[in-house]
């Protein structure tokens, strides 16, 4: 799947409520042949300042038929936030 530069799209919080997030990053692993996307809320975006940084969401993903096109996975295990992890830091020093 291929993301625009700065597309937003709707996440359900813990409780049913949909938030708004922009995608930050999106990147595929060659060796497991999974996909990930780096978020972070839009009305945070908005509200803090550099200083303070923002928060950041991480989520396995996958392309479906649905309407949406798209279904996310939390991540589950160290190893996998691990390499997110990594693989954010490398993308931020790119920017």
């Amino acid at each position: 799947m291929s993301f625009e530069e700065n597309e937003r799209i709707i996440i359900p919080d813990e409780n049913g409520e949909e938030r708004l997030f922009e995608i930050l990053f999106h990147f595929d692993v060659d060796e497991t042949e999974r996909s990930y996307i780096i978020t972070t809320p839009v009305d945070e975006m908005e509200e803090s300042n550099e200083e303070e940084g923002i928060e950041v969401f991480a989520f396995r993903f996958e392309e479906d038929d649905s309407e949406e096109g798209l279904r996310l996975f939390p991540i589950e295990s160290d190893e996998e936030w691990e390499m997110v992890e990594e693989m954010f830091y490398t993308l931020t020093e790119e920017e």
